[in-house]
């Protein structure tokens, strides 16, 4: 378990799913994580937060017809000052697709696409810092950007974030490169370069990794519960991974922990 009471700049700090079907997602991610959801907030347009022991965890909301893919989890960024990061970004090939909103005394947030055309959204923190816990069952866990265009992307999160990044492979069969914590030796998520695989019309694209205590397990409820498994659970360097989908479509993946990564990558 990692803990903490704030994120660094530049961190992932929150993820929320957009979805086509609310009450059915309600169902799946609290049975497949031992969630608990609460009520939709009707100030927020009906958005509402998964918890874990009472802690807010990844929020919901239902998707906007017409806009972009319905069914999809979002990762956010954290940002000191969201009107600086939207400026930085714009001046460095990003697009602004929702520009800062201030959500009550929560926070300010605003969402982005960055020059490989993933999407990200930015959370300035007020009352609300985003999930406070990862690595633990049900908890977010891993974030990984998938991009075609594997140098702009680095060099614009390292510009517009303040990334501290360190490659940890770079041979033309696999060029990944990791978000260090700043001043620390912590790992905050990962970019790999995916131009050599990712199918015609997906676009690059954020991806969240949540925590299980049994990969293979939240896998098989995962199918139980209506998702499906899109890939099956596997043993790697960074521990045993799974990607799945819920039963609208969107996709997320697991991650257990093994002999050999016994934390978080």
């Amino acid at each position: 378990m990692t803990s903490r009471a704030t994120a660094p700049a530049g961190a992932p700090c929150w993820v929320d799913l957009s979805t086509t079907d609310v009450e059915r997602a309600r169902r799946f991610y609290c049975a497949v994580f031992d969630w608990g959801a609460e009520e939709p907030n009707p100030e927020f347009g009906g958005y509402f937060n998964f918890t874990r022991g009472g802690a807010r965890t990844a929020g919901c909301m239902a998707a906007v017809s017409g806009v972009g893919t319905p069914d999809v989890w979002s990762v956010y960024l954290a940002s000191d000052d969201v009107d600086k990061t939207l400026e930085v970004a714009t001046a460095a090939g990003g697009q602004v697709v929702v520009p800062a909103m201030v959500v009550g005394d929560l926070g300010t947030m605003a969402v982005l696409v960055d020059p490989g055309g993933a999407s990200v959204g930015v959370w300035q923190p007020r009352a609300f810092p985003g999930f406070g816990v990862t690595a633990e069952h049900g908890a977010p866990g891993w974030f990984e950007l998938l991009t075609r265009d594997y140098a702009a992307t680095l060099d614009f999160y390292r510009t517009v974030f303040g990334w501290e990044t360190m490659t940890l492979a770079d041979g033309d069969d696999l060029r990944y490169t990791v978000v260090r914590e700043p001043g620390g030796d912590g790992r905050l998520a990962g970019v790999m370069d995916a131009a050599g695989f990712l199918p015609e019309g997906v676009p690059a694209h954020w991806s969240v990794y949540f925590w299980v205590d049994d990969a293979d397990a939240a896998a098989a409820r995962a199918g139980s519960e209506g998702g499906s498994v899109q890939r099956a659970p596997e043993d790697t360097p960074y521990g045993r991974l799974a990607t799945v989908a819920d039963p609208a479509g969107a996709t997320f993946k697991l991650i257990a922990a093994n002999e050999a990564m016994p934390a978080t990558p």
